[in-house]
């Protein structure tokens, strides 16, 4: 019968037995040593054995990893070329100005500078000559926001604002005179279209027209400036090319006809006596002679016997503000120290004398607009000098006015747009039907539910009212 211990042996084998022989150190070479102590192996120079470091025996164990059996998916990337620089600008703001989808309406007239000052036109939706959409579209007279492209082709409704604004403007250069006004109103009530309308009465007449079609683009910081020597104020230097490039393209017919009459030796190009006022806007490609170029074209169109001058600009409250810019000393710079704004706010305040008569409008928004107390007080001391009624006085309590706001809209003329009347709303909601995109029978039930619906005809709302569900598709 076996022992205890021979148990003991067969239950626990030596781990010796399952080391590789290619580590196992011959006997030999091992000194016989004590088994509680290392020191005579080390004198010896003899190594030391330790377990699990570099005898191999957990050598198959790897700790802190997986056993991964299936194969690794390799991750799909989308190669995409990614925007050029202002290619998502120029998508956001893309005008589509023609829809062939939508039905070609016929019977209508076209918009002339006879028509558009005539009271018999108001509640007509008349279309725009080729030409002039053209001149419009160099002038960005046209907006994204607008529903051009749900039409054939650009149409526009004749209403009472466009009527007596064409008519303030005809009459007063007519008279050599200057119409400084604002336009103000509701949101989405068509301030901007009155704009467009006032451009349009410019270019069918042959006045030079220049716009603005943006003006928080000028006090934002999104645009180059570099201060002009000798002076407190601050070109915009791509601004101004780009501007240029708008009046060239815009007014190219009325311009040709006039040839310079100054002397301009000081200018860094070619401007002689004898050259086309058409080839001094389009001398220079260079920012850092926009300015100077731009001076004297202005002082050329203020001599006698110049074409009047229409001069818009949309976005009134941003530039009746402290900028976005700020001065070699870093600090802030006043809006109306920017020499483009300066230019229309002297114009817009009665500075400027324009021997040939002229028509400054500046239009309000309510979409993108900020609350500025001066300008807002001015308007309203405006609208109770033109209504004959006491004039309101400054509130004494509030120390944050602005004076130079005060100057830029001393004395000037308000046109507020309101909502459309009933009959105009019928002339476009007629047109609206012969176009295809509203599929309702056009009555006087269902004018007056789409001008109740839209807070008494304001035209925004009734496009979203009417024409949601083709909004909503396209």
């Amino acid at each position: 019968m076996a022992s205890a211990n021979c148990w003991r042996l067969l239950a626990r084998p030596s781990q010796r037995l399952f080391s590789p022989a290619s580590l196992l150190t011959p006997s030999s070479s091992i000194a016989p040593a004590i088994a509680f102590s290392t020191t005579a192996q080390l004198n010896a120079g003899g190594k030391v054995v330790q377990r699990g470091s570099d005898t191999g025996l957990s050598r198959h164990v790897r700790s802190g990893k997986r056993l991964v059996l299936r194969k690794k998916k390799k991750k799909q990337t989308v190669k995409s070329k990614p925007p050029a620089p202002g290619e998502r600008k120029a998508f956001r703001k893309r005008i589509q100005l023609s829809n062939d989808n939508a039905l070609q309406v016929s019977g209508l007239s076209e918009l002339t500078a006879e028509n558009i000052v005539d009271s018999a036109s108001v509640g007509q939706v008349v279309g725009l000559p080729p030409a002039l959409i053209d001149q419009l579209r160099a002038t960005e007279a046209f907006k994204p926001t607008q529903t051009w492209g749900l039409f054939r082709s650009p149409h526009m409704l004749i209403r009472q604002e466009t009527v007596d604004m064409a008519k303030q403007l005809t009459e007063s250069i007519s008279r050599k005179e200057t119409l400084r006004m604002v336009v103000t109103g509701d949101r989405a009530s068509g301030k901007s279209i009155i704009g467009l309308q006032a451009l349009a009465t410019g270019f069918m007449n042959d006045w030079v027209v220049i716009n603005i079609p943006e003006a928080q683009e000028l006090t934002t910081g999104a645009t180059e400036y570099s201060p002009i020597p000798n002076s407190e104020q601050f070109s915009q230097p791509v601004y101004t090319i780009k501007l240029f490039q708008a009046i060239y393209k815009a007014n190219q017919s009325v311009l040709s006809q006039h040839k310079i009459e100054l002397d301009h030796m000081h200018l860094p190009v070619a401007a002689n006596r004898g050259m086309t006022l058409a080839a001094l806007a389009n001398a220079t490609k260079e920012p850092e002679f926009a300015w100077p170029v731009f001076q004297a074209l202005w002082k050329e169109l203020l001599l006698p016997g110049r074409p009047p001058i229409l001069f818009t600009l949309d976005g009134l409250s941003h530039i009746m503000r402290i900028s976005d810019y700020r001065s070699p000393a870093f600090e802030l710079i006043h809006s109306h120290d920017l020499s483009l704004i300066r230019l229309f706010t002297d114009a817009l305040g009665g500075k400027t004398q324009f021997p040939n008569g002229a028509g400054i409008l500046g239009i309000c928004t309510k979409g993108n607009s900020l609350v500025i107390p001066s300008m807002e007080k001015a308007l309203e001391q405006a609208a109770a000098a033109q209504a004959g009624t006491p004039v309101p006085e400054r509130d004494p309590f509030f120390a944050k006015y602005d004076n130079r706001v005060f100057e830029a809209l001393k004395g000037v003329k308000l046109l507020n747009v309101k909502g459309v009347s009933k009959q105009e709303a019928r002339g476009l909601m007629e047109y609206w039907a012969a176009s295809g995109i509203l599929r309702t029978r056009v009555d006087e039930k269902n004018v007056s539910e789409k001008w109740t619906m839209a807070g008494s005809g304001i035209l925004g709302e009734m496009e979203r009212v009417a024409l949601y569900d083709v909004r909503v598709t396209m």
